[in-house]
């Protein structure tokens, strides 16, 4: 329904950075043509943090990161999870305030404006979707690794990789990111169960890695501690951030959460804790149980600990089924967030809205999630894993550091607004957070900050382009908060 004529003008009369009105933005989500189904619980909900953070991260990554840092990745995973816990915070106050699809996107609509908004959107759509590849990337090295083990069979080379480490077609990650779209297309109770399952499977085998890598535990192991230096820490921290990425896809489940004040909270800060606890205690086993040098650059490396240095080798081929199921379900929950961030964007008008269809039957938004399951398929084929990481960190960083500034914002702005959780020491905490995520961005190398530059000056001409001339706040079809307070 389109607002009255001179509440109208007033929103066709604002700047660049005019604000949607949180009360708005709860409102789109009863458009029945665009609504999508509240039948997520807070253990779904933990569950979906969980199955968003513990994967390639952990199963993968670390053998990246480690040659910066030695064993002081344990510092660096500290650093990379406090950096996330003030961010977490900040992502729990505005997804208690505004249950809505779009997490950050949302967030900056209601806070910084529309310019802004944007920019989070089309930074947020670059985030989630290398991220799903990347992890898709990740599946296929352990796919690949654990046929090997298990029956002696091993995918043709040019299929088993993308091209730059070896292959020219990635053929297990295009599986995998299909085959997750099919389930999301299905529906939101299925996914949510389905990764539940996945969840459990892989506390499990994590479980499992401690108990027995703990039984290698060498203390020698751990110097130097610092072979690289602060500097060593530090980068690979900056990198480990990948690691940590996944609790904000909670926040995208806004509209699909039964009791969101309440339990969107819960689920972002509980999942980062648990996450956190395990990333130090699998790094020190890990470190503990094989020097790091021999842990650097290993593509299953909790795997390679249990083998070479703990002698645990019929455990590594569980190991590597654990890091198949957990990697799925990372895939899963960004894929997820992925589209609903992508949805809000469309409902908003700044897409084609034609794009928000959702499904009578399914509610899901089948037409979008389809889109970006081929997309990234397409990108998992072709790009290596290391080039992917950088970006997702980089664009990570950006949106927690906006939804820091958005705390701030729309606590002076909304005092009034019904929080279900606040962030304490307002404006400390934010402030905090945002320096700590500038610190992180700073040691991210040169071409990933000019690729990421380059993305977001592409989004730009999108915008001015396409979106503001088809954005529903502009078109009038939005209340403007400003005629209401004059009406008032």
């Amino acid at each position: 329904m389109a607002a009255p004529a001179e509440e109208r003008q007033a929103a066709k009369g604002s700047g660049l950075f005019i604000t949607k009105p949180v009360d708005a933005l709860v409102g789109d989500t009863e458009d029945k043509e665009h609504q999508l189904q509240r039948s997520v619980g807070v253990l779904d909900l933990t569950a979906l943090g969980l199955g968003a953070i513990i994967g390639t991260g952990i199963f993968v990554v670390i053998g990246e990161a480690i040659g910066d840092a030695g064993p002081g990745i344990i510092v660096s995973f500290i650093i990379a999870g406090v950096t996330c816990a003030f961010s977490a915070l900040a992502f729990a106050e505005l997804a208690s305030t505004i249950p809505v699809a779009g997490s950050a996107y949302t967030y900056s609509y209601a806070t910084m404006g529309e310019l802004v908004a944007w920019i989070i959107g089309w930074d947020l759509i670059l985030e989630y979707a290398v991220s799903v590849a990347a992890v898709a990337v990740g599946w296929g090295q352990y796919f690949n690794d654990l046929l090997d083990s298990l029956f002696g069979i091993s995918l043709p080379e040019s299929l088993a990789g993308p091209p730059g480490e070896g292959g020219k077609f990635n053929l297990p990650a295009v599986f995998i990111v299909l085959a997750v779209t099919a389930v999301l297309c299905i529906g939101v109770r299925e996914s949510a169960r389905a990764n539940s399952v996945m969840v459990v499977i892989k506390l499990l085998v994590l479980a499992l890695f401690l108990a027995l890598g703990v039984t290698a535990f060498n203390s020698d192991n751990f110097t130097p501690f610092t072979p690289e230096g602060t500097d060593g820490v530090v980068t690979a921290a900056s990198v480990i951030f990948f690691a940590y990425i996944g609790f904000d896809a909670v926040s995208t489940s806004g509209e699909e959460t039964r009791n969101p004040g309440r339990d969107l909270p819960i689920a972002i800060v509980g999942s980062l804790i648990i996450a956190t606890t395990l990333y130090i205690a699998v790094a020190v086993v890990a470190v503990g149980a094989l020097p790091f040098d021999k842990l650097k650059g290993a593509e299953a490396p909790l795997a390679t600990a249990l083998d070479e240095g703990a002698g645990f080798g019929w455990a590594s081929n569980i190991i590597s089924f654990g890091a198949l199921v957990a990697i799925t379900s990372v895939v899963l929950t960004i894929l997820y967030g992925q589209t609903r961030i992508f949805f809000a964007m469309c409902r908003d008008g700044l897409m084609p809205r034609r794009w928000a269809y959702v499904h009578p039957k399914t509610r899901t938004p089948i037409y979008i999630t389809a889109a970006f399951g081929t997309l990234i398929a397409i990108i998992a084929a072709f790009v290596p894993l290391s080039e992917i990481v950088k970006l997702v960190n980089i664009g990570t960083l950006f949106a927690f550091l906006l939804v820091n500034i958005g705390v701030i914002i729309l606590r002076r702005t909304r005092p009034d607004l019904k929080r279900g959780f606040r962030v304490p020491f307002v404006p400390v905490f934010p402030i905090i957070g945002s320096l700590l995520c500038i610190y992180l961005m700073r040691y991210l190398d040169r071409d990933t900050w000019i690729r990421f530059v380059v993305w977001l000056a592409i989004g730009l001409v999108v915008y001015f382009l396409y979106g503001r001339r088809h954005s529903r706040l502009r078109q009038g079809e939005v209340i403007n908060p400003e005629a209401q307070l004059d009406k008032g």
